[in-house]
């Protein structure tokens, strides 16, 4: 695979150092206990490929980054139970060989290819690169991530039964922005006792009615 501007490949010597010593973000680094070392193999499997794909080779986070003109495509990172090439823009990749996984419950866009030896990653060499190709051409046409959407926080009982008194706390509650409603749960939400959840709701009504946010002046 030919990328039109692509960058010559070069091998980084601060990547030929994380794959001897380690990404150093634990206490690990720098010892043979290092995640990076468990799957050097694999990881120097990923790397032939990346290169050959004509990406600039940088460190970022400590972990190899692989870019198009500047612009983040892939990450290579090690973890306790695997490694992966982690797309920056996964989610708005074409799937079309199904091995594109979101990282954690509530990540919106990022998603990770993973491996656990060299040969499974010479198996799936074509559909890496496949990936690397459509993430590119999203660089290359300049598409911008999705917006994230936060998820909705559940309302603590004394906010629910305090809209029951009043109807107008919910209405204007409702009518604020998403931005000072999740601010506002946040800050009701944390106490562990429920009298000290009401004393902050009790306070804040004031503020709620008046449409300002937790942090309005």
């Amino acid at each position: 695979m030919e990328l039109e501007g692509a960058h010559e490949a070069h091998s980084n010597p601060e990547v030929d150092l994380y794959l001897e010593q380690g990404c150093m973000r634990c206490r690990f680094g720098g010892t043979p206990d290092c995640k990076v070392h468990r799957w050097e193999d694999a990881l120097k499997a990923l790397r032939a490929i990346l290169q050959s794909c004509g990406l600039a080779e940088e460190v970022k986070w400590r972990q190899p980054c692989y870019t198009y003109q500047g612009r983040n495509v892939v990450i290579m990172s090690a973890f306790k139970d695997s490694c992966a090439l982690n797309f920056l823009k996964g989610g708005m990749l074409e799937d079309r060989h199904g091995l594109l996984e979101k990282p954690g419950e509530h990540t919106q866009v990022g998603r990770q290819m993973r491996f656990r030896s060299a040969d499974e990653v010479k198996a799936r060499e074509d559909a890496i690169r496949d990936y690397i190709q459509q993430a590119v051409e999203i660089e290359r046409g300049g598409q911008a991530a999705p917006p994230c959407e936060a998820p909705e926080l559940p309302m603590p009982e004394e906010l629910l039964h305090k809209f029951d008194e009043m109807p107008e706390l919910r209405q204007a509650f409702e009518s604020l922005t998403p931005g000072r409603r999740r601010a506002y749960l946040l800050h009701f939400s944390a106490p562990k006792q429920s009298k000290t959840r009401a004393a902050r709701i009790e306070k804040c009504i004031p503020m709620i009615l008046e449409g300002k946010g937790l942090y309005d002046r």
